[in-house]
C-alpha cells in the first residue's frame, strides 16, 4: 500500500469522551500524516463537542443520525447512547468489510448502556465477529503496546464461566489467531509465551492439574502447527522474560493488569481472528470528564498509528481451525 490507509473512527458512546477524542485525533496534523481518518458518528453530536473545544469539525464525517442531540447530556449515558454505539461501530465495520476503509478504530463504549437498550453485548471483538459473519469462538482480543502484546483466551466473562470456557481447542485457536495477528503487524516469526491457568502454572500439579492436562497439550499442538509457542508459565512472572514477542493469557486480568500498569495511554485492543482490521482503545468512556474538553486522545492516536502500520502490511489470511 502506497497511499495513506483510510481508517474509520467510530465515536463510541456519544455521552462519553469518544466524540471528543475522535475530533482531537482527526484534527491532529501528525495523525493526518500517516492515515486518512474518517469519523463515523453524528454530525450534530460532533458539532456540539467541537464547540466546547472551539474547533471546526473535519469534513470527513459519515453522519448516521443515530442520536438526537437534544436528548444528549455528556456524562449521562443511557439506552439511546447504547443503541448509537453499535450503530457507529456497525457502520464502520461494514465499511471495512466492503473495502471502503482499510481498518476500524472504535472509541470507548459503555457496556451498561448497551445492555439497558436490550442488546446482548460482551465487547467489541464478539460484535465484530457477529457483524462480519465470523464464528465468535474464533475471535479474541490482543492488547498491543510498545512493550507488551497480550492475547486473551477468555475476556469479559465471570471467572467461573471463564474456567468452563478454557479448553484445549480454545487455547489452540487463540494461539493461531495471535500468530496471524503478530505477522500482520510486521513480526515475521513471532515467539509466544503462554500463561497457565493455576497459580505458578500449577507447580507441576501441586496447585491443580489443568495446566498439565489442558494447557501443555494445546501448546504442543500449536507447535506442531508451526507456531513458536512456549509454556505454560506462571502469569505473575511470565512477563519478566522480554525475549518473547507476545504473551497469551487465560483470563482478562492476567493480561489487562500488566498492560494498563505499563502503558495505559499507549495500548490498543485489537480484535484478532477477524477478516478485517479492527481495534478499540484500551480505556473506558470516562463519563466523569465527558464534555469538559479534558479528554486525552493519546491512546486513540497511538491506536491509529498501530493499525495504520498493520494496514500497510501484506494481507495474511489463516484459519484458526
Amino acid at each position: 500500500m502506497t497511499a495513506k490507509p483510510r481508517i474509520a473512527i467510530a465515536i463510541g458512546d456519544p455521552a462519553g469522551i469518544g466524540p471528543e477524542i475522535a475530533l482531537k485525533a482527526a484534527l491532529n496534523r501528525g495523525v493526518r500524516e500517516f492515515c486518512e481518518p474518517i469519523i463515523v458518528g453524528d454530525t450534530e453530536v460532533l458539532a456540539r463537542y467541537a464547540h466546547t473545544l472551539r474547533k471546526t469539525p473535519p469534513e470527513n464525517i459519515v453522519d448516521l443520525g443515530a442520536m438526537n442531540v437534544n436528548f444528549l447530556t455528556p456524562g449521562e449515558s443511557d439506552a439511546a447512547c447504547g443503541r448509537a454505539i453499535l450503530e457507529y461501530a456497525g457502520r464502520a465495520i461494514d465499511m471495512a468489510t466492503s473495502g471502503e476503509v482499510d481498518a476500524v478504530v472504535a472509541c470507548p463504549q459503555t457496556q451498561s448502556s448497551i445492555k439497558s437498550a436490550g442488546i446482548e453485548f460482551d465487547g467489541y471483538p464478539s460484535y465484530v465477529a457477529k457483524r462480519t459473519g465470523t464464528d465468535p469462538d474464533d475471535v479474541f482480543m490482543m492488547l498491543v503496546s510498545d512493550r507488551l502484546r497480550i492475547a486473551h483466551v477468555t475476556l469479559h466473562v465471570g471467572v467461573r464461566k471463564a474456567l468452563d470456557m478454557i479448553d484445549h481447542e480454545r487455547i489452540v485457536r487463540t494461539l493461531k489467531a495471535a500468530d496471524v495477528a503478530l505477522k500482520r503487524i510486521g513480526i515475521a516469526s513471532p515467539r509466544i509465551a503462554v500463561s497457565g491457568i493455576d497459580p505458578h502454572a500449577g507447580e507441576g500439579g501441586l496447585f491443580g492439574s489443568d495446566d498439565i492436562e489442558i494447557v501443555a497439550p494445546a501448546i504442543a499442538e500449536a507447535r506442531n502447527a508451526g507456531i513458536d509457542a512456549s509454556g505454560p508459565f506462571g502469569a505473575d512472572t511470565m512477563y519478566l522474560d522480554e525475549s518473547f514477542d507476545a504473551y497469551t493469557v487465560m483470563f482478562h486480568d492476567q493480561g489487562h493488569i500488566p498492560a494498563k500498569l505499563i502503558g495505559f495511554t499507549g495500548t490498543a485492543a485489537f480484535a484478532i481472528g477477524t477478516p478485517i482490521l479492527f481495534s478499540s482503545v484500551a480505556h473506558g468512556s470516562a463519563l466523569d470528564i465527558a464534555g469538559k474538553g479534558k479528554a486525552d486522545p493519546s491512546a486513540l492516536i497511538w491506536t491509529l498509528k498501530q493499525i495504520s502500520g498493520a494496514a500497510r502490511q501484506p494481507r495474511l489470511v489463516s484459519s484458526t481451525r
